[in-house]
């Protein structure tokens, strides 16, 4: 059995397709890791919502910031759901709407696999938390989002303030680890988030440090592997796998085979979406 890990997708269908045929993608012996940010910007979220979930027993899914905003717009008035963009309104206003959103908020933040030797998540993992502690954090924002009381923070969900802190407690708390393990690009080696700074490294400010290499951070036990920075494309070091390639910007999309530690991680990338010239880039 093989398993594949697979970048942002931001509503790229057509590059998804591609990159099934690319790694011979056999649903009778292969697994699928998506490291979130399923839908938005590409022009095709609902027909990649509808193919990720007809995977849904083959593959492993979580939550990136894209994917959690979709369903928090899904709380507001109808007319506030007009007024965004087409390619969110295609999942809003779709038949399967409810289907494919109430599949969606039951997806998690972070998967770990023991046998297999990695973890996943979207964006980062602060550097105070060991595996064992983002694994428990993440479990408190998932028993809200899969319980009966999701709306409440789907409603309150949006916002920079509070930074993490153990003593948190509430809506506060799940806001702050929502923004770690989706937001988290550039911390300080507290594990503050600096969410303005979006770059490549190099150009983040002085005492800010890539998550994965914050002085000070706990040794990540397994290997992990993460989307959400398109600007820093394929990484491979401190024990950390980005593979945001920024395919919704006219990159590639990737996919990273999870090998067995000791083995080099195999790579296969496909053509990113057609962007027009005058199209802007953005980085959330």
């Amino acid at each position: 059995m093989t398993t594949w890990a697979i970048g942002d997708l931001q509503g790229c269908y057509d590059a998804l397709q591609r990159l099934l045929e690319a790694i011979r993608f056999d649903p009778a012996q292969d697994r699928l890791w998506f490291c979130g940010d399923l839908v938005n910007r590409g022009g095709q979220s609902v027909e990649t919502l509808r193919l990720v979930r007809s995977l849904d027993i083959h593959s492993e899914v979580v939550l990136g910031n894209h994917d959690l905003s979709l369903l928090s717009i899904a709380e507001r008035k109808e007319e506030e759901q007009r007024r965004v963009n087409p390619d969110l309104r295609g999942v809003l206003f779709a038949e399967d709407r409810d289907l494919l959103l109430d599949w969606l908020r039951a997806r998690k933040l972070l998967h770990r696999d023991e046998a297999l030797g990695w973890t996943m998540v979207h964006a980062g993992i602060a550097p105070k938390w060991n595996l064992k502690m983002a694994a428990a954090r993440a479990a408190e924002v998932e028993r809200v989002l899969h319980g009966k009381n999701y709306h409440k923070l789907l409603r309150a969900m949006y916002g920079d303030k509070p930074q993490w802190s153990p003593k948190l407690g509430g809506l506060d708390r799940t806001r702050a680890i929502i923004n770690v393990f989706t937001r988290l690009r550039y911390c300080s080696p507290q594990g503050r988030i600096a969410f303005d700074q979006k770059g490549v490294p190099g150009s983040q400010s002085p005492g800010l440090y890539p998550w994965y290499e914050a002085p000070g951070r706990k040794p990540l036990e397994q290997r992990v592997v993460f989307g959400h920075w398109s600007t820093l494309g394929l990484f491979m070091g401190h024990g950390a796998y980005g593979i945001d390639t920024g395919c919704v910007w006219g990159g590639r999309l990737t996919a990273l085979q999870l090998v067995p530690p000791g083995e080099v991680p195999v790579v296969v990338q496909v053509a990113g979406r057609t962007v027009s010239s005058g199209e802007a880039r953005g980085e959330d």
